[in-house]
């Protein structure tokens, strides 16, 4: 049987509605609450509804890119690797 999903035009995801619940069975929902069918690999909350194509979307991966700060200890053993090649260019 395929599955489907109910549809919360309240909450709004990227530039349509939140995929709220995905059920093999439907039961009465009310307005403005909604079911339409949907692939088997659908999630709750990871999809969303397109209304102007009346189609289920997954959401972009986003990927966090940790930036961390360098200690003094590192910036220090940068600083004389930069001093070691600057005294080596003056050399020649």
């Amino acid at each position: 049987m395929a599955k489907q999903a109910l549809i919360s035009p309240n909450e709004p995801r990227e530039v349509g509605y939140r995929v709220a619940q995905v059920e093999s069975e439907t039961f009465e929902v009310g307005a403005p609450l909604f079911w339409t069918p949907c692939e088997d690999d659908v999630v709750a909350d990871q999809f969303w509804y397109d209304p102007t194509d009346k189609l289920i979307k997954t959401f972009p991966i986003v990927v966090e890119q940790v930036v961390t700060q360098p200690t003094i200890t590192d910036l220090q053993a940068q600083l004389a690797t930069l001093q070691a090649q600057i005294a080596q260019l003056t050399k020649t």
